[in-house]
């Protein structure tokens, strides 16, 4: 089961081996059974991540400017596209097969196991070859797809940082780079049995090795390619740059909470036993509350801290909570949850004033969300869970962070100085819409035009 074993905690691994054990005793559906349950948690699962595709694209339209609105969506269907592709191409291999300590393999594509091959194409399935691919444990499609969708998150969440002031292609490179060889190289690490396995480092969904990362890559790009211009005076203020349509980021706030359902829920890897379904009811229980508290956290801390709430503040208080359980969401009381998102709404809070100081421009504010709240989830599990080590899971997350600061920096860099990563003053001022696009997202709002 080379990409399912990627996420399960130890625990589990110990409570299905009971399970199996004692199955004779109590009936246990049949290996085919649980073949089917298993291959359609995937599939399913998989379907409402993909679907939070189209929540970073509604949030992020709501929160840029006019000006770069279709750019950002043309950026967020290009970017789960190219995902896909690279993690066909070699990213599934680098993840999960023959992994070592640090990398899988070199080798190109990932394609349906022979046996199930030899299965669907049979004019008369035996019984002997029902058996072996059942015994799999799940189709090895579906666990594909399901990690593919994965990679795409992690790379929407560079897209929104470096949002209105970085051009198309370069930007696109980097994510070819990004899910194709940096994402998959970290995360076989942990979820392919590398290294950080061995040391017992515990990341169920992907806190750190999905929202961490991909807000490391994000807050590298942001300070090499540096504020929209405007954004800060040299006195220091800061000059809000207010989003176009905050209903529509409210839109993408909710799909995304209601994909990560998929998520986390999705990350239990099996959905073959009474022990798996129980389990994850537990995770969709834990996701919801933490989500919660992290935007009731997120109000209070906003109306401490700036005598008024603000909407945007309070829809990245829903995804900090979101990111914060999502190391841990097989946490069995509940109220641990609404407490670890309910902090994780506040670290966001008071994160953004800090990244205003060192005038590090965040667009939609996903560092805030998804970098600071996914290290606090990822040690949250040291903290509250008596098996797994606190500094196992602080060095993980100081691995993880310094290999993609280090990492993207080469990249961003590099773009850089050859093709460039800004468009000119000019351009910038205009909007990437029309620059890039030739277009505008509401071209009856636009400059010049006319009302019929």
């Amino acid at each position: 089961m080379r990409g399912a074993i990627r996420k399960l905690p130890l625990c589990a691994i110990a409570a299905s081996a009971a399970w199996v054990a004692a199955a004779p005793a109590q009936a246990a559906v049949s290996n085919e059974a649980t073949y089917v349950f298993n291959s359609f948690s995937f599939l399913i699962h998989g379907v409402l991540v993909m679907f939070m595709a189209a929540g970073f694209a509604m949030l992020e339209s709501g929160l840029v400017r006019s000006k770069n609105t279709a750019m950002i969506c043309t950026k967020n269907i290009a970017l789960y596209s190219v995902a896909g592709l690279m993690y066909y191409l070699i990213g599934y291999n680098l993840m999960y097969v023959d992994v070592g300590s640090f990398i899988g393999s070199l080798s190109l594509l990932y394609n349906p196991a022979d046996a199930e091959l030899a299965l669907i194409n049979a004019a008369e399935a035996t019984a002997e070859q029902v058996k072996t691919v059942s015994d799999s444990g799940y189709a090895s499609m579906s666990d594909w797809f399901f990690q593919m969708v994965f990679v795409a998150t992690a790379a929407s969440i560079v897209s929104g940082t470096v949002a209105e002031r970085v051009k198309v292609w370069p930007f696109m490179i980097f994510v070819v780079v990004l899910t194709g060889v940096l994402y998959p190289v970290q995360a076989a690490w942990t979820w392919g049995g590398g290294w950080l396995t061995a040391m017992g480092f515990a990341d169920f969904a992907g806190s750190t090795i999905v929202h961490a990362v991909g807000g490391f890559a994000a807050l590298t790009g942001a300070f090499i390619i540096g504020p929209r211009r405007g954004k800060y005076g040299k006195d220091g203020r800061v000059n809000p740059m207010p989003g176009a349509n905050l209903p529509l980021a409210t839109l993408g706030t909710f799909i995304l909470w209601f994909g990560w359902f998929g998520f986390n829920g999705g990350s239990q890897l099996a959905l073959g036993s009474a022990l798996d379904a129980s389990a994850m009811a537990i995770v969709y229980v834990n996701t919801n509350l933490a989500a919660a508290a992290g935007v009731v956290a997120a109000m209070a801390a906003t109306q401490l801290y700036y005598g008024k709430l603000d909407l945007t503040v309070v829809l990245n208080g829903a995804i900090a909570g979101l990111v914060s359980i999502t190391a841990g969401p097989d946490v069995q009381n509940h109220l641990l949850a609404i407490l670890i998102g309910a902090i994780g709404g506040v670290l966001m809070v008071v994160s953004v004033p800090v990244l205003d100081k060192l005038r590090i421009d965040d667009v939609v504010g996903a560092i805030p969300a998804h970098l600071v709240a996914g290290v606090w989830g990822t040690l949250a599990v040291g903290i509250f869970n008596p098996g797994v080590s606190f500094v196992v899971q602080l060095i993980g997350v100081v691995a993880v962070g310094a290999f993609m600061i280090v990492t993207s920096a080469v990249v961003w860099l590099a773009l850089k100085y050859t093709i460039g990563l800004r468009p000119d003053e000019e351009t910038e001022a205009n909007g990437l819409d029309q620059a890039e696009l030739g277009l505008e997202a509401y071209p009856e709002f636009g400059r010049g035009s006319q009302v019929v």
